[in-house]
């Protein structure tokens, strides 16, 4: 496979959040069910959901052009 073909991987942020504890007892959960391999997996694919749900929601709603 060429160098042009490759995908970069993106650059991480790293960042600080406080979740209330049920949360995260849940997200151990999903961790030893091996759903999700560590927390910050589990927080980035429900952010990305969310954010991807919300774009359809904004484009439903006119904010974007087609």
């Amino acid at each position: 496979m060429s160098d042009k073909k490759k995908k970069k991987k993106p650059t991480m942020q790293n960042i600080t959040i406080n979740i209330p504890e049920c949360y995260d007892k849940n997200i151990q959960k999903l961790i030893a069910m091996k759903i999700v391999p560590s927390r910050s997996e589990a927080i980035r694919t429900a952010l990305r959901e969310f954010l991807h749900n919300e774009y359809k929601n904004l484009k439903l709603l006119g904010y974007f052009d087609e």
